[in-house]
């Protein structure tokens, strides 16, 4: 199945560099380019693209604004196109607003070429883009300023899960993959996506991204925590 990506950039360079690095691999087609959020959603609702490639900072509707609405559109319809927003270190405090505005993940500018095909290709599969050597460090450095959306409810939510859910939950929130969670639980990767995927259930959440923001809004993983 080829790939449908929607690049999403205000610096047409950037986009003719992504464009061609996507277009080199047979199982990806770049459907379309956009300069900021307004034209970013019409081109989404216009071409159905699988996954779009989202800037943050943009004139007009910002990348953050404009995944809140294209998920938010989509999701009563049959195809719902995954969100993969772009930042740079010096934009780590706009990632928990876009992982919650619905992005399937984040990726940094420089990020190498085949690891920007890859994630592409994941969260395409329906999965997300929790890389441990970023996502832990910006929860760390921003999760005592998030909002406090459920310190009334992250008890109950919380009491629905096993002991073992529970330590599965504290692993996807460390970054790591059903492979490494397999590993240090010593049980099977099987297991492991069975566990996963009844944590997501009785949280009501909707990716392995949403999990790992719970588990620090909840307390279940704290800033500096090995």
């Amino acid at each position: 199945m080829t790939i449908r990506v929607l690049l999403v950039d205000d610096q047409p360079l950037l986009r003719t560099g992504f464009r061609l690095i996507l277009e080199a691999e047979p199982d990806i087609t770049v459907v379309g380019q956009a300069g900021d959020g307004k034209d970013a959603m019409e081109q989404t609702r216009a071409l159905l693209p699988d996954v779009v490639l989202m800037d943050i900072r943009m004139p007009g509707v910002d990348g953050i604004e404009a995944t809140r609405r294209i998920v938010r559109d989509a999701a009563p319809a049959a195809h719902v196109p995954k969100v993969l927003v772009l930042t740079t270190f010096d934009l780590d405090e706009y990632i928990v607003e876009a992982l919650r505005a619905g992005a399937s993940g984040f990726l940094l500018k420089d990020v190498p070429p085949d690891e920007l095909v890859q994630a592409i290709r994941v969260v395409a599969a329906g999965d997300a883009i929790v890389a441990p050597s970023v996502t832990r460090r910006l929860l760390d450095r921003f999760a005592k300023r998030l909002p406090s959306a459920y310190e009334q409810t992250a008890p109950a939510r919380l009491d629905r899960l096993t002991e073992r859910e529970l330590e599965v939950l504290r692993l996807i929130a460390k970054g790591m993959s059903n492979a490494e969670i397999a590993a240090k639980l010593v049980v099977s990767e099987t297991t492991v996506k069975t566990h996963v995927g009844n944590v997501l259930t009785k949280l009501g959440l909707r990716d392995r991204v949403q999990a790992v923001v719970l588990a620090y809004e909840t307390g279940l993983i704290t800033p500096g925590a090995s």
